[in-house]
């Protein structure tokens, strides 16, 4: 007879301690794998293993940053009180936690004290502590606090779900966790700036104070987080856009960019390199609508899973009542919140339709145009086309988040038994693309089945989630498990690269999906004359252009390579007498294929140089009296002189820098050099 195992409930910090591996630098426990805080009761076996979180591993930072943003909420009620709070999460960087605060704004000055307060805590050594209540006790708790956004927080916790709160030294928050055994742990903070955030999100709701901070182990690691956002702040693209005249954002069209002559070139130079990697690697481009009746994205399930993030576009004829009853009153459309849903879900397909938020659909409509057959497959479909998509505003950043982009996107529609060869061949696209980029540092991740709201069956997914990791390995690279962070349609694999100075941040994607391919009844003839559904993988190298380019822009500082730089010379002369030979030199490096400015001012050299340098172009040409009499200009790259060099090796040495490194350079061949003009 098989012996019972027992299980019981136990905290993990009680674990560790019973089984004498508890030393005094843990922040929290692996119980089988998952990263548990100290306090809270997991079911465990006799064979549950469980090791100890150190405050040095990476593991342990996201607690240590939950924890301290309960300190600092704890030091902004003892300073400013009546001030309510809400919910103070730990982020990729850092934490946060938004306050209603009804007496003032939040300044600098705050911050600094908020800050020394924090520290203040810290330093009592008040361990955490945490308590389950009843769903009435935490109502009547938190009612008597005043903490009314607590209150709807109690509301949203699922029936049957542990009601937990977390103290420490007089404080309490009703929280889920996890949290770090004392203060002692929170010894290093920076609190970095005071942002507005609608509660829930929602912009009909309180407009909010969020205070973002950031909290680190020791002091050391701390001081190194803070010298990288220092020179992230030098980075940041939406300066350098500004500054490199690459691009513009104006109120009359929210979130959406503008690209200036310099940075349209860097846009449209992007779209060529990989017009240039599809043409070698067999994908066909194709331009696909705008605008596409919502019968479209019903059947895509987009109309249910994305509708609010599309922007929605009405026909006047959907505005009025018809004869068939189709249309819909215009004060019915209009009016605000919930009346909207319910409005436009009473309006008929070809009435109302949705600016295109994405390709994949548009790809389906293509795909089952005509008949096709094995022998077509695999079918490598690509799209530039213009998407657009309601980002709210108070997430929208610069490029990084906008609500109208191009994605160097593409779906590749095959059997089952060919999708390890493509998933190995965009492989080899993506390394080749990032080697050329500069960016060699990539990690992957396979996001697999979110917990809900997804589609298709657990087994489907199971299959896709297999091929995928297989693939992975298949190529010699190991990856890790983002679990649920798949999309509602199918499992994906995630391309994170670290960027100069060590952020990480995710680029391309390849993401199985066996729905679409059902919702739009696609098929094809196998080689047994009888239909079967393709696979459709989604695939993106770079991602949104502008996304990539707002990465771009703070990885490289706005020193572009030769071969993508708006310019590849700007020449500047030592007087106006040398102008003519400047010109000459400029339209001889145009015919040879070479993009070049030349500065016709009349300020002195050294304003030339540096006018020229504030743009980085990847090289200064000065042109002078030797110049002129020796046909050629002096070379500067930086603020290092390279030397002077003849026309013909100034050409033939920009020329070998103007193509991508992973390319064969241009055919060696006799340039011709165009007389200097009288």
């Amino acid at each position: 007879m098989a012996l019972e195992r027992r299980v019981m409930m136990v905290t993990a910090g009680q674990l560790l301690k019973d089984r004498n591996r508890l030393p005094p630098n843990t922040v929290a426990a692996l119980v089988d794998g998952r990263t548990v805080d100290l306090h809270t009761p997991v079911e465990v076996t006799e064979a549950t293993e469980v090791k100890p979180v150190f405050a040095d591993d990476p593991r342990a930072l996201p607690i240590i940053r939950h924890s301290m943003a309960h300190v600092m909420a704890d030091a902004v009620q003892r300073l400013f009180p009546g001030t309510k709070v809400t919910i103070g999460p730990s982020i990729d960087n850092g934490f946060y936690y938004d306050f209603d605060r009804r007496d003032g704004r939040f300044t600098e000055d705050d911050l600094g004290r908020i800050e020394v307060t924090i520290k203040e805590i810290a330093a009592a050594d008040s361990p955490f502590v945490r308590g389950v209540m009843s769903r009435e006790e935490a109502r009547t708790r938190l009612t008597e606090m005043g903490e009314t956004y607590k209150v709807e927080i109690l509301d949203g916790i699922p029936v049957g779900e542990d009601i937990s709160f977390y103290q420490h030294g007089d404080w309490i928050d009703l929280c889920e966790g996890p949290h770090v055994p004392s203060t002692r742990f929170l010894q290093a903070v920076k609190l970095t700036s005071v942002a507005g955030a609608y509660w829930r999100g929602d912009e009909r709701r309180p407009m909010l104070q969020r205070i973002y901070g950031t909290a680190f182990p020791t002091q050391k690691a701390l001081d190194a987080h803070l010298r990288q956002l220092e020179e992230a702040r030098a980075r940041d693209h939406r300066k350098l856009g500004k500054d490199l005249k690459l691009f513009m954002f104006h109120e009359w069209a929210p979130a959406s960019p503008f690209f200036l002559p310099r940075g349209a070139h860097l846009y449209n130079a992007l779209i060529a390199y990989m017009r240039d990697q599809y043409a070698r690697r067999g994908y066909a481009e194709v331009i696909t609508p705008q605008i596409f009746d919502k019968a479209l994205w019903e059947t895509s399930g987009h109309w249910e899973n994305y509708r609010d993030n599309m922007f929605l576009a009405l026909g006047t004829d959907a505005l009025e009542p018809t004869r068939e009853g189709h249309g819909v009153p215009m004060n019915q459309v209009f009016t605000l919140d919930e009346k909207v849903t319910a409005a436009l879900a009473t309006v008929s397909s070809g009435y109302i339709c949705g600016c295109k938020a994405m390709n994949c659909p548009s790809h389906c409509l293509m795909f089952a145009a005509d008949r096709k057959s094995y022998r077509d497959l695999p079918l490598r479909m690509a799209d530039f086309g213009r998407l657009h998509r309601y980002e709210r505003s108070g997430v929208t950043h610069g490029l990084s988040r906008v609500r109208t982009f191009s994605q160097d996107d593409a779906h590749i529609f095959c059997t089952e038994e060919q999708m390890p060869e493509e998933i190995g061949a965009f492989f080899d696209l993506l390394d080749e693309v990032y080697r050329d980029l500069g960016m060699t540092d990539v990690k992957i991740m396979l996001a697999t089945r979110p917990e809900s709201g997804y589609l298709g069956t657990v087994e489907s997914w199971e299959r896709a989630e297999k091929i995928l990791g297989d693939a992975v390995i298949a190529k010699g690279r190991t990856f890790e498990i983002a679990k649920g962070e798949g999309a509602f349609y199918g499992p994906k694999l995630e391309f994170h690269i670290t960027d100069a100075i060590g952020r990480s941040w995710q680029l391309g994607t390849l993401q199985v999906d066996p729905n679409l391919p059902e919702r739009f009844d696609l098929s094809y003839v196998g080689a047994d004359n009888t239909n079967h559904r393709p696979v459709m993988l989604h695939r993106a190298v770079l991602g949104s252009l502008e996304r990539f380019l707002s990465l771009y822009i703070e990885h490289t500082a706005g020193w572009f390579p030769a071969w993508l730089a708006p310019e590849q010379i700007v020449l500047v002369t030592v007087s106006d007498k040398h102008l003519p030979f400047a010109e000459s030199l400029a339209k001889r490096l145009r015919l040879a294929g070479l993009r070049v400015d030349v500065d016709a001012s009349n300020d002195k050299l050294t304003a030339k140089i540096r006018n020229a340098s504030l743009l980085r172009p990847p090289y200064i040409g000065v042109i002078g009296d030797k110049e002129v009499e020796s046909d050629g200009a002096t070379l500067r790259k930086g603020r290092t002189d390279l030397g002077f060099l003849a026309t013909a090796d100034l050409i033939a040495k920009l020329r070998a820098e103007s193509v991508a490194p992973s390319r064969v350079p241009l055919a060696e061949s006799p340039i011709a050099v165009a007389p200097i003009a009288e």
